[in-house]
């Protein structure tokens, strides 16, 4: 009905996907509010987004808050009521903030405030808003943020790469005497883990090994709110570590990936897609692992467990809650866990304690993993001895995973990790996963940025003047060839060098192109 702002281009194809991701598509016979989330794919080539600041965003925010370039996320605040005016009977409508930012908290607060509102005084409240927004700072990591909206101070800390991993979010301390008093979210992205998890509390290692292999899975629950909060808590749950594969937090029969998804003539896709329409039992029964969970319900005692159970027993009209996989888990469960988090139901603790809690348990088992991974990249860096100034620096070893697995016997995830069971395994499995490539080519990349920085270093510290001495021209011109090239790389790939280091070796060039005759320094000055 209304896009805002109004340059904003969408194409036809976004535009009517989006309509469709904006709506439950099965029958809810809830009335009143809900808000539910979903993930996009763009469509028809790149464009800009208006805080283009080169990059700058993406590096220095956790690998699993960057901006994305080629999805969008859509956050949905959907309203149903009886309304004898309307030719259905119901008023139904839905305002969604379309973002490259997967900011759910904030998004999701923010909609809280403006929705109600704009139902009621439609376009003129959008107008105001999209103006008071438009003031908002960019987002800064490490950056705590006061953002005006309708009357209220919404406060929000932005976090960084630099962050502990699990390390609380620091308290807001800088009130200011803001008044009102703000809004303070605890977190910008994080959700009730403990509350999206409920039902699978006791499968928790399986769902995160699961995960980490970057196996498909279907989640299958009774509204899009459960599912989109059950995916994105599942995509979640790998931190620090990026989760690399697709996942759609709610996915409707009208997608354009339907078929693709369907499709029985090839393996699923590496995706977590959750759907709600009782079609897609039929048509997805062929994905290896299905998750189907009921209504979320808090209540003061350990919610029913739901069990594993055989993919033939996927019944298509009347399918009970279950884990329907045959996947053996390949480490052994963690009674620990389980026990800790009874113990905090009985004594009834908040909440986000008990997240806190299982937060902290995910962290803790994905360091284990991702620790000896590390140590063994780590020692693929040539020796720091080897990088001299007139050489290309050294090549990074490969990684073999033969190498990486004989490592494991004195420095393997047991140093940290109670867990027992078959840690060689799950590890082989990883190798074949979309989220080892993504760990391996992220790492790679930082090395070799990293090695750039030591080369560039040592340049800086070599005596320019007596390496010349017994230079030819040519060799003089190639070497101010090679320093220009190697200056625009660092500067275009914002290589982790000190400023200085670049002016130091920029004056050289100049120095360097001093000594020659003038009619080399002409066509080099050009």
């Amino acid at each position: 009905q209304l896009v805002y702002p109004y340059d904003f281009r969408l194409t036809e194809k976004e535009k009517t996907s989006i309509c469709y991701l904006s709506f439950p598509d099965s029958y809810s016979g809830g009335l009143g509010d809900t808000q539910f989330s979903f993930r996009l794919r763009q469509s028809g080539g790149q464009r800009s987004t208006p805080y283009e600041d080169g990059g700058e965003y993406n590096r220095e925010a956790p690998l699993t808050l960057q901006r994305e370039s080629a999805h969008y996320f859509g956050y949905v605040y959907f309203r149903q009521v009886k309304d004898s005016s309307m030719k259905r009977g119901y008023f139904q409508k839905s305002l969604v903030l379309v973002s490259r930012l997967p900011y759910v908290n904030l998004f999701q607060s923010l909609l809280q405030l403006i929705a109600p509102e704009y139902f009621d005084k439609l376009e003129p409240c959008l107008e105001a808003v999209c103006n008071e927004i438009d003031q908002w700072p960019p987002p800064v990591p490490g950056q705590t943020l006061n953002l005006p909206v309708m009357g209220v101070v919404i406060q929000v800390r932005i976090p960084s790469r630099v962050d502990k991993p699990g390390s609380s979010p620091v308290k807001q301390c800088n009130q200011e005497n803001l008044l009102p008093a703000p809004l303070v979210l605890p977190s910008i992205h994080e959700l009730d883990l403990f509350r999206c998890f409920q039902p699978v509390l006791i499968h928790i290692q399986m769902l995160w090994e699961l995960m980490l292999l970057g196996e498909p899975i279907v989640v299958m629950a009774p509204s899009p709110t459960v599912s989109s909060e059950m995916v994105l808590a599942l995509t979640s749950c790998l931190a620090p570590l990026r989760y690399c594969c697709d996942y759609r937090p709610y996915f409707t029969i009208h997608d354009s990936d339907f078929k693709e998804y369907t499709t029985r003539t090839q393996a699923p896709p590496n995706i977590v897609v959750g759907v709600t329409n009782p079609f897609f039992i039929k048509t997805l029964q062929h994905w290896p692992h299905i998750l189907r969970v009921g209504e979320l319900r808090m209540s003061g005692d350990l919610p029913k467990q739901i069990k594993v159970k055989k993919l033939a027993k996927l019944r298509t009209l009347d399918t009970k809650p279950g884990i329907y996989t045959s996947y053996k888990t390949f480490l052994h469960k963690d009674k620990t866990l389980i026990k800790r988090l009874l113990k905090g139901i009985q004594r009834k603790r908040p909440s986000e304690v008990q997240s806190a809690l299982l937060r902290r348990h995910l962290l803790e088992l994905t360091q284990s993993f991702i620790i000896p991974l590390e140590h063994y990249i780590a020692s693929l860096m040539p020796l720091q001895r080897a990088i001299t100034p007139w050489k290309n620096p050294p090549q990074i070893r490969p990684f073999r995973q033969e190498d990486f697995m004989k490592t494991l016997e004195h420095a393997g995830p047991q140093l940290t990790c109670v867990l027992k069971g078959d840690w060689l395994g799950l590890y082989r499995r990883f190798f074949k996963s979309p989220n080892f490539d993504g760990w391996y080519r992220q790492r790679h990349k930082d090395m070799t940025q990293k090695l750039e920085a030591l080369h560039l270093e040592a340049i800086c510290e070599a005596n320019i003047v007596a390496w010349m001495k017994d230079k030819s021209e040519v060799e003089i011109v190639d070497l101010v060839l090679k320093l220009r090239e190697k200056l625009v790389r660092a500067r275009c790939q914002h290589v982790p060098v000190k400023e200085e280091t670049l002016q130091r070796v920029s004056l050289y060039i100049d120095t360097i192109i001093g000594s020659l005759p003038e009619d080399l320094q002409a066509v080099l000055h050009h």
